[in-house]
């Protein structure tokens, strides 16, 4: 599975990026919600979006994600330290696929990636 981390804190970014390919995940790197949007195309196969980020936020990032026939249908998984109930909702409205705030516990993680790409190989056995 091909996944993009966009985050500006550059130790959780190399620590997502060591334990997703620990788990044979290939990993494209962003710093922010701008860059996200440049590298992000039809080969990602799940995105890990902060929404606290400078140059282009992550809420703002996943609506021009979302509003991109190429990736609209990337599943988008906000990881965040905004744990308050508006921001949540607010996330899943403009497009995010799920929500997974900071602190995290990696495991949790691996699991909801591995349900998607479950998910995701259902998805190809079944076209």
């Amino acid at each position: 599975m091909k996944i993009l981390i966009v985050e500006d804190d550059s130790n959780i970014r190399y620590i997502l990026k060591y334990n997703l390919e620990l788990d044979d995940h290939e990993v494209v790197l962003a710093e922010n919600g701008q860059e996200a949007v440049a590298v992000a195309d039809e080969s990602i196969d799940l995105i890990l979006m902060d929404i606290m980020m400078p140059v282009m936020n992550g809420l703002e990032a996943v609506k021009k994600l979302k509003g991109n026939p190429a990736t609209k249908d990337i599943p988008i998984f906000m990881l965040t330290a905004k744990s308050q109930f508006k921001d949540i909702e607010k996330a899943f409205k403009t497009g995010a696929d799920d929500y997974i705030t900071k602190p995290f516990d990696p495991s949790e993680l691996n699991a909801k990636i591995q349900k998607r790409l479950e998910l995701y190989r259902k998805k190809l056995r079944d076209e």
